[in-house]
């Protein structure tokens, strides 16, 4: 499954890149995420990998995150990993403005077991939604400073 997403951040490239790469403010627009850990090499640089854990209702779930291609204030890509699915983003940073940035995610989503192909043919809109909450949320932290924190 491929799904592209558009959002209009009204701030700066540099500060919406670097929001992005910070993995101690997640928890402020990744609704769900309980914690991180490095895994291997640098982080934020290609090949880098954390762990990121979440926990939906109660469901947890683990992520490895890998940073497969950067080019600073314009693009990073990643590899998700977790159980039965294999995710690839690549995210895209345009200037409109001196204060604003569109950011293009696109993503692809590859099962690996058949109860997650079975999921993506019955749920193929619940997991791109997710994926619009996350942008969105990410939005409203960097213009407004609100938390996903506040709601959970």
């Amino acid at each position: 499954m491929k799904y592209t997403i558009t959002v209009l951040i009204r701030k700066p490239i540099e500060d919406c890149f670097r929001l992005l790469q910070d993995h101690e403010s997640r928890k402020h627009w990744h609704l769900g995420l309980t914690s991180f850990e490095h895994l291997c090499g640098l982080p934020n640089e290609v090949g880098g990998q954390m762990k990121l854990n979440y926990t939906f209702g109660k469901r947890n779930l683990s992520v490895i995150e890998t940073v497969t291609h950067i080019e600073n204030n314009k693009t990073v890509h990643y590899n998700f990993d977790s159980a039965g699915m294999h995710n690839i983003q690549e995210n895209q940073f345009k200037v409109v403005d001196d204060n604003s940035t569109l950011w293009t995610c696109n993503n692809e989503f590859i099962p690996t077991t058949f109860s997650k192909r079975l999921m993506l043919l019955l749920m193929p809109k619940a997991i791109k939604l997710q994926s619009e909450k996350y942008l969105y949320d990410f939005k409203n932290y960097i213009e407004i400073g609100k938390s996903v924190k506040n709601y959970t």
